[in-house]
């Protein structure tokens, strides 16, 4: 791994703990029933799905590839569809707090798309 990546896979765990500790804490507060998927699966699934799509622009960009963002669209339209494929459950009525889910995976999938886009600008900026 090179001096970058280690940095951005460091800012990507300080960043999913912190997101996590916040959400739990938040969630813990104002919420006492059972939830069907736990808050650190929806974490670790968009931690994941960032490190790859970070690793794979990376890996594309060392190959000399100038269709940067055409990938980078077209990783995050997979994305999307990930993100609804691991949401089924909750569509075929799985859970009692259906509304809740979503809102707990969205707000944490959209600050992990943020963090993505920023990170990934610092770096085809350098390129």
């Amino acid at each position: 791994m090179t001096k970058e990546t280690i940095s951005f896979v460091t800012r990507l765990l300080l960043l999913t703990a912190i997101l996590l500790a916040v959400h739990v804490y938040i969630l813990s507060q104002f919420f006492t029933g059972h939830l069907y998927f736990p808050i650190w699966t929806i974490y670790v699934f968009n931690a994941v799905l960032v490190f790859i799509v970070y690793s794979f622009l990376r890996f594309k960009a060392s190959q000399g590839s100038n269709k940067m963002y055409q990938l980078f669209l077209g990783l995050t339209s997979i994305k999307m569809a990930l993100a609804i494929v691991f949401l089924l459950p909750l569509f075929f009525g799985k859970s009692e707090h259906a509304q809740l889910e979503v809102i707990n995976f969205f707000i944490p999938y959209f600050l992990f798309l943020a963090f993505e886009i920023f990170n990934l600008n610092k770096f085809l900026q350098k390129s």
